[in-house]
């Protein structure tokens, strides 16, 4: 088994996980329920091809997990996509891909705070969204600070309240269907004729594998696993396995009985509620609430806080190798977590989501950006497994280092060039972004170098 001692780091980590744990670590990142809070987004996006929008997800998703597997096993160390693609390619390429993927992990908890605060607020209007937000802020940043094991075991009774939640909604949604209430065909969710182009559904496609995201969280997690480099990638491929089939059958089941499905596609959900409308729709007002509320927990809670945990590992990894300020390297002594760069994360979580709040289309926008981060990031995860095992490595693997990984680049391409506008200008200018920083750090002498680059 490969040690991170091998590149140029100490373990400073702690090892802890099992297979199990990442697993569901995996799963809480993405949510189970994670369709509730950006269905409406979704259906109008994709004409109401909901199904299908998630189905081409998990395509693309797919083959970016077996990406990762590859080099969760070449390089078993923190830091995700900047790690694989910095030592797979070259460290300049790692540093734009870590900027890239820094747009979804930095944005990310936001984004999740404030589903979660308008979600709460829909439930209990007297207290403002804003105040929703700090609350969750604080909640996941002390858990977090208390360390990767309490994180662990907190996850795994968030994990079965959220099934058992989607289970009450499933098992209520196909009364509601025997009872006559669906409003389309049984397969509309899946395809229909008079909406369908490839470009609305790759667009509905961009809105939904925000759900699929944080199967890749596990990769940070790689120097606190107590598993080899094999299993930590399959723990990725399971867990995203297992939310695709989630995800198909509640949005499939809620396509079916949305009520106002013209409304909703031309008007879009600016409020994010549409979900708890068709729940209620299904069931009566108990259930808008118990899924509104469900949401909140799920996305402001559990969600929350693995993702603030991949994303301050991020920064760690980063910080160490000197490519973001080195305070965001240091480790609490007593509970080993990079805290540093955890109390970065809530702050900027704090200040964002704030903001975003103002907005009328906070979500949605939030949404697309964290997105385009994602996808430009896995698009150079691909290019590194091909470069590091077929050119470097001279491996004969054709399918797993050659034929998936160029597929699972041709996908997110497409889904790229069907985000929105808005999604693609902030996007590329946040590239730029990095690349004037890049450029910054060639002109005054300090390039970036990995440690086993250092002579």
């Amino acid at each position: 088994m490969s040690t991170i001692e091998q590149f140029g780091y100490r373990q400073e980590l702690k090892r802890s996980l099992g297979f199990s744990d990442l697993m569901i670590y995996g799963l809480i990142f993405m949510v189970p329920i994670a369709p509730f809070g950006i269905f409406g987004h979704v259906f109008a996006v994709s004409h109401g091809m909901v199904a299908l929008a998630y189905v081409i997800g998990l395509v693309a998703m797919a083959f970016t997990a077996l990406s990762y597997a590859q080099m969760a096993r070449a390089f078993p160390m923190a830091g995700s996509v900047y790690t694989y693609a910095g030592r797979g390619i070259a460290a300049p390429v790692g540093f734009m891909a870590g900027w890239a993927i820094l747009l979804d992990y930095v944005l990310v908890p936001s984004l999740l705070y404030l589903v979660a605060g308008v979600a709460m607020n829909g439930s209990v209007p007297a207290i403002p969204v804003w105040a929703w937000l700090v609350a969750f802020v604080v909640l996941n940043t002390v858990v977090n600070y208390l360390g990767i094991q309490m994180t662990a075991r907190i996850t795994r009774i968030m994990l079965v309240a959220e099934l058992a939640v989607l289970a009450i909604f499933l098992v209520v949604g196909v009364i509601a269907l025997a009872q006559g209430k669906a409003q389309t065909g049984v397969l509309t969710p899946i395809f229909e004729s008079s909406g369908f182009t490839w470009s609305v559904v790759l667009a509905g496609a961009s809105v939904a594998v925000l759900s699929f995201l944080g199967f890749d969280g596990i990769s940070t997690l790689a120097e606190e696993s107590r598993e080899d480099a094999r299993r930590l990638g399959r723990s990725m491929v399971a867990a995203l396995g297992l939310a695709a089939v989630l995800f198909v059958a509640q949005t499939w089941v809620a396509a079916l009985l949305t009520p106002g499905r013209d409304a909703l596609i031309a008007n879009d959900d600016v409020t994010g509620t549409a979900f708890y409308t068709t729940a209620e729709f299904a069931g009566g007002h108990w259930l808008a609430v118990l899924t509104a509320v469900a949401t909140a927990i799920a996305w402001g809670f559990a969600n929350s806080l693995v993702a603030q945990a991949a994303t301050s590992r991020l920064l760690f990894a980063m910080g160490r190798d000197r490519q973001l300020p080195a305070f965001l390297a240091k480790v609490d002594p007593k509970h080993k977590v990079p805290v540093n760069a955890t109390l970065v994360v809530a702050a900027v979580s704090l200040v964002i989501g704030l903001y975003m709040s103002t907005r009328q289309n906070g979500i949605g926008e939030l949404t697309s950006l964290v997105n385009f981060g994602a996808m430009v990031a896995f698009m150079l995860l691909h290019i590194a497994v091909v470069v590091h095992h077929v050119f470097r490595r001279r491996s004969g693997n054709w399918l797993a280092h050659l034929v998936a990984p160029v597929i699972g680049f041709v996908v997110l391409l497409a889904v790229v060039f069907n985000q929105n506008v808005y999604a693609q200008w902030a996007g590329g200018i946040w590239l730029l972004i990095g690349l004037i920083v890049l450029g910054a750090s060639y002109l005054s002498g300090r390039r970036p170098v990995l440690p086993s680059e250092v002579k």
